[in-house]
């Protein structure tokens, strides 16, 4: 299916149900917000890395104005709803400030996926390495959209993942990417574990040779 949107590329990857905060000051993304805000409709993310537009993005709903400032500017909230693909670009987009396009939204199964048990299994040791204190929902699908922004992926694989189909293969790219993280992870924890020892006095047993 495709749609028309107006688009608001970002250096950053949104994904499917998740909350973002904005604060919109220049004045192309004013119009384009109070024309959601007027009209109730919806925007697109475009993911913008290494001064590119990939093509992939979030439609995004505005779900409140939290502030309005007297100069115009505007602190609001967001939700993405959908993922996109883009099929043309406009910038700007007619008679219009702001950028616009054609998008092909992506449909996105809620699944559940096959190697839940294992991606959970391995966020909480990483957790637990890092001290971090996180809620992982096992009852609800997408896991692997509502922990990405936790497990230190770059903005590039963030993007990837947001490219995959099916969350079983998003699922798989997040256990290979913990599976390079976690020893290293451990390992520096086992380090300042041996910095904190350094001058402290030590109960050692004599070595029998």
């Amino acid at each position: 299916m495709e749609i028309y949107l107006p688009l608001f590329p970002l250096n950053l990857v949104v994904y499917p149900n998740e909350d973002l905060n904005l604060h919109i000051f220049e004045e192309r993304y004013r119009q384009l917000i109070a024309e959601c805000l007027e009209k109730g409709q919806t925007f697109g993310i475009p993911a913008f890395i290494n001064n590119k537009l990939p093509g992939y993005g979030t439609e995004m709903s505005v779900t409140s104005l939290h502030k309005r400032y007297d100069d115009g500017r505007m602190d609001i909230k967001s939700k993405g709803l959908r993922i996109f693909r883009v099929a043309n670009f406009e910038n700007p987009s007619p008679g219009k400030l702001y950028a616009g396009g054609t998008v092909q939204v992506v449909e996105v199964e809620p699944e559940m996926g096959d190697h839940l048990d294992e991606l959970i299994v391995k966020l909480t040791r990483l957790y637990r390495l890092l001290q971090i204190k996180s809620e992982i929902d096992e009852e609800t699908p997408l896991l692997s959209f509502r922990v990405a922004h936790k497990i230190g992926l770059s903005v590039e694989e963030e993007y990837e993942l947001l490219t995959i189909d099916h969350e079983n293969e998003r699922q798989r790219f997040l256990i290979r990417h913990l599976d390079r993280v976690l020893p290293v992870v451990s390992e520096m924890e086992r380090t300042k574990d041996r910095i904190k020892m350094n001058g402290h006095f030590k109960n050692l047993d004599p070595l029998k040779f």
